[in-house]
């Protein structure tokens, strides 16, 4: 019993016998409060739906038997409890989207609504952590789901989006929703190479269209704009174009050679591999290779000097016909490929610079001996004698045996005439500077000894 109506009649009798009957009720409202026409109690026989309705009113009329009544009016009113989830629903969503899209692109219009009232349908919605996505509040119980920053496809091509939404009940009541977004590919990747640069080797007289190697390059995209075709950048060798010694094969990156090579030839090839996808505009990169001809022993040696003409000449003195020992004997030989005008050097060359270098490695020697010896004298203690005339003031002079003599010699010259009378002695002019003052000479010529023997 949810409540009763009471209503007195002070009559006796039939007169005072009050009934109880529902004369207007409110839409649903008989169904969910019966009135007992004997006691007047209202009472609930089915469950209540705050968002079916929030209040009932009963129009209750009280009669006796002789036709007199009285009306009240009851009013029923509904308390919310939380009892509703809130409800998603995406109006509109895009399925796939470009990686290059801009941020603030709209993905997603939500929808999210509460039936509850008061707290109770206050919704907050939020997107799963992680994602490049954001909500914002469109009109009132709509939201737009938009990208947040650049997308990349390398990175992550699906996304799974998810939208919470929760109310302010308590307990709170919450439910999501899911997006699937697909990234579509652009060709932001250039191809690139498994090595920064690729070289190979390869022997002289090798076989036409021989592999020489396979160069690989990756594309991070998809589809169409992943796919790699290989070419070979053009250039040329020795006048011809690359492409007649060379070819790559477009789908595998495989180099063949196209021609046998020969190490007296070309040494070694430089050329670059281009690798392009198949965007639209094609992206591409470059690898450069360097193929190495490798030698071989097939050519025989080439005498270079003297002609073959004066190789088989006979020497003098010798027969008519050139014997076995009779040609040229002191050359080398040299490989075929010797630049022209390289020098031929003859086993006489040879001896002749050994023996240069063995004469100058015995003067060097010597040279070392003489040093070595001079030092070793210079640390011997000197001669006892040399000791006494350690105090002796140095002069120009010498003494032996108590006689000065003149350290150093000087010179003179005599002139003789026909008449030998005056003939006399002369000091040269430049001994004087290392001599003793001479006297001055007499003012007549003496008589030499001779003379005076003769007088």
């Amino acid at each position: 019993t949810l409540l009763s109506v009471t209503a007195i009649d002070p009559d006796d009798g039939s007169n005072g016998d009050v009934k109880y009957s529902v004369k207007k009720a409110s839409d649903m409202a008989s169904e969910f409060f019966p009135l007992d026409p004997e006691t007047g109690a209202i009472r609930l026989v089915r469950s209540l739906d705050f968002e079916e309705g929030d209040s009932y009113e009963l129009l209750v009329q009280a009669h006796d038997g002789g036709a007199l009544f009285d009306t009240a009016k009851v009013s029923i009113s509904v308390t919310d409890v939380n009892d509703n989830a809130p409800e998603i629903s995406v109006r509109s969503a895009l399925s796939e989207i470009s990686e290059d899209a801009a941020p603030g692109t709209v993905v997603a219009l939500v929808h999210v609504q509460d039936r509850d009232s008061g707290g109770n349908g206050e919704v907050r919605c939020s997107l799963s952590e992680g994602v490049p996505f954001r909500l914002e509040r469109a009109l009132e119980n709509y939201w737009r789901v938009v990208t947040a920053r650049e997308l990349d496809r390398e990175r992550a091509s699906e996304y799974n989006v998810t939208v919470r939404a929760a109310d302010g009940g308590s307990p709170s009541l919450r439910s999501v929703a899911v997006l699937a977004l697909r990234v579509l590919d652009v060709n932001d990747n250039a191809p690139v190479f498994a090595e920064a640069r690729y070289s190979a080797r390869l022997p002289e007289n090798n076989a036409e269209g021989a592999l020489v190697l396979r160069v690989r390059a990756w594309d991070a995209d998809w589809g169409q704009n992943a796919r790699v075709r290989y070419r070979l950048r053009e250039g040329r060798l020795r006048g011809a174009p690359l492409s007649s010694y060379v070819s790559v094969e477009a789908e595998t990156g495989a180099l063949y050679a196209l021609r046998s090579f020969d190490y007296e030839e070309v040494r070694e090839l430089e050329l670059w591999v281009r690798a392009e996808d198949g965007g639209a505009p094609a992206l591409s990169s470059n690898v450069s290779v360097r193929l190495l001809i490798a030698d071989e022993n097939d050519n025989a040696p080439q005498v270079l000097y003297p002609p073959a003409a004066a190789a088989a000449a006979p020497g003098p003195g010798a027969g008519a016909g050139p014997g076995p020992g009779a040609g040229w004997a002191g050359v080398e030989l040299a490989p075929r490929s010797a630049e022209p005008g390289a020098l031929v050097l003859t086993r006489w060359l040879v001896l002749a610079v050994a023996a240069v270098s063995c004469l100058f490695l015995a003067f060097l020697l010597l040279l070392l001996a003489l040093r070595l010896r001079r030092w070793r004298r210079s640390q011997l203690p000197p001669p006892p004698e040399a000791a006494a005339w350690r105090g002796v003031p140095a002069s120009p002079f010498v003494g032996i045996d108590g006689v000065r003599a003149f350290l150093r010699s000087y010179s003179h010259d005599a002139s003789l005439t026909d008449d030998s009378r005056k003939s006399q002695p002369r000091c040269a002019p430049d001994s004087c500077c290392d001599t003793l003052p001479a006297r001055p000479p007499p003012d007549g010529a003496k008589p030499l000894r001779g003379e005076d023997a003769a007088a």
